[in-house]
């Protein structure tokens, strides 16, 4: 199952996906049930066993997801009707993972893709549900001295060039609030299109979406770590649960509860962090960027594995400022909790690394309305978001560069009329060229076994090596790579003629032979 590619409703498309190839790929059989036989027919437990090892194997899913997700999911399939059991009943969400049987129905629905709610989109506010104030400024807008000189003081290369061109340009236009942030939007929106490889981010992520000011805080605004510092600590989180989080990231090490442990001590401490973000109104990704980090999940490859993380860098910067300020203590905690070693068992059943991510998934990640694949695709994302980390929550500096290179350009740029200013071309950029597992998988094994065949070479030329020596590597070489050694040596003369051992004649250590003597007389 290959899954549907990026674009609008990934999630209801790939439903659709999941549930023709498990019609189309799940095994029946006769079983027999109460002194009756049933044909064309499936256990319970064997679709939990097919179905899971094709999650695991799908990008989309991955290899975290577990046994008991996908009896979740099943549980789905009866609920909507792609399946039924053996007397036709479905409706509910009652499946066990048992020998109970179930069936396909003559048809199974599809879901079809909604209509995009454009005027709810075009009326978008980034006003609502983002408490978040800027400090001295409105929630949408800052005055223009302080937002320019919020761009200015981004870390920006070379200074003493920059410095010449502000000489150079102090007759130059002036540039507006606006104009600024529309650059903002204008550059975000051309990366994640390219990277993303969509015509078009129109049901995906509109330009209203992108507030500036959220981006240009949390790129500025960090601490040492890179962790976005608030300026109302009303929004932060409590101290307790700063606490509770600090406490088991640097476990045993840290204990700032100011209280004495005790036998389980951690589970009630993990517990209290996970009931806090399980409080929140909505996921740490917000329900405004669902479709979009959820388009970002095709790409969760290992050949496509850069792409990811440069695309949730961008996305991760949307984010109003506590909510990535949450998103990555959350994160920074759950990877030290995972490679802890000294941590004792957080649950009896589960491993660490799958409690933390079925725990803090749908904190992170799900819809405004209920998707029934919601779960399986939350855990994928916060994975990868647990093992990429501290790359994708940096600030991409390329953002920055790229937005005050246009701004310069448009200083320089003695504009005739004024729509001129606002058509100023944008400038280009290079990525990496997407290619399919099949042509990644071509392009390693063709560099490995380059480079393997000119360790061979490198053996054969090399003259510190005595003939016996060369002999026993060229036949350990042999060993290992057979089809590369019969490439070069595709017959035993050529392999003789490369390993002629010419005996080399060793002079005497005494001579035999008499010494002749000259006469002495003349």
């Amino acid at each position: 199952m290959a899954g549907p590619g990026p674009g609008p409703y990934r999630a209801t498309r790939l439903w659709n996906e999941v549930t023709r190839h498990f019609r189309a790929g799940m095994p029946l059989r006769r079983h027999r049930q109460r002194f009756r036989s049933h044909g064309g027919c499936f256990t319970a437990a064997e679709a939990a066993d097919w179905l899971h090892q094709v999650l695991r194997s799908n990008s989309s899913f991955g290899p975290d997801v577990t046994r008991q997700q996908t009896v979740q999911l099943l549980r789905k399939f009866l609920k909507n009707h792609v399946i039924e059991d053996i007397k036709g009943r479905w409706g509910a969400e009652n499946l066990e993972d048992n020998g109970a049987l179930y069936r396909f129905p003559s048809t199974s629905p599809v879901k079809p893709l909604p209509s995009p709610p454009r005027e709810n989109l075009e009326n978008f506010s980034g006003d609502k549900g983002k408490p978040f104030k800027l400090p001295s400024s409105s929630k949408r807008a800052l005055r223009k001295p302080e937002f320019l000189q919020s761009l200015e003081n981004l870390a920006r290369p070379k200074p003493d060039v920059i410095q010449e061109k502000k000489e150079d340009t102090l007759q130059g236009r002036k540039i507006s609030q606006e104009y600024v942030q529309e650059t903002w939007r204008n550059i975000i929106l051309i990366h994640l299109q390219t990277i993303l490889g969509l015509p078009s981010l129109e049901e995906v992520l509109q330009p209203a979406q992108i507030i500036p000011e959220f981006v240009m805080y949390n790129m500025s605004s960090t601490s040492k770590h890179g962790v976005v510092i608030l300026q109302d600590k009303a929004e932060d989180l409590p101290h307790w649960v700063l606490s509770a989080m600090k406490c088991l990231a640097y476990w045993p090490r840290n204990n700032d509860m100011s209280q004495a442990t005790y036998s389980g001590f951690e589970r009630d401490v993990f517990r209290t962090v996970a009931d806090y973000f399980h409080s929140l109104p909505e996921p740490l990704l917000t329900f405004e960027y669902y479709e979009l980090f959820v388009n970002i999940l095709d790409l969760l490859q290992p050949h496509l594995e850069r792409i990811a993380v440069e695309a949730l860098q961008i996305c991760c910067l949307l984010l109003p400022p506590p909510n990535r300020r949450k998103l990555q203590l959350l994160l920074r905690m759950m990877a030290r909790i995972s490679g802890n070693v000294d941590m004792p068992r957080l649950h009896d059943a589960m491993g660490t690394r799958s409690l933390l991510i079925q725990t803090f998934s749908r904190c992170v990640l799900r819809c405004a309305q209920e998707e029934d694949l919601d779960e399986l695709l939350s855990t994928r994302l916060v994975s990868f978001l647990m093992d990429h980390q501290q790359e994708i929550l940096q600030v991409p500096a390329y953002l920055q560069v790229a937005v005050q290179d246009h701004l310069e350009y448009l200083k320089m740029a003695q504009c005739k009329q004024e729509k001129e200013e606002i058509c100023a071309i944008l400038p280009t950029y290079s990525y990496c060229k997407q290619i399919t597992p099949q042509e990644f998988e071509e392009q390693k094994v063709s560099t490995s076994q380059a480079a393997v065949a000119e360790l061979l070479e490198n053996i054969i030329k090399d003259k510190n090596l005595s003939v016996k020596d060369k002999k026993k590597k060229l036949k350990q070489f042999q060993k290992e790579y057979p089809q590369i050694y019969a490439s070069r040596f595709p017959t035993t003369e050529t392999e003789a003629l490369l390993l002629e051992n010419k005996p080399t004649i060793k002079q005497p250590m005494l001579s035999l032979r008499k010494p002749k003597f000259r006469s002495l007389r003349y």
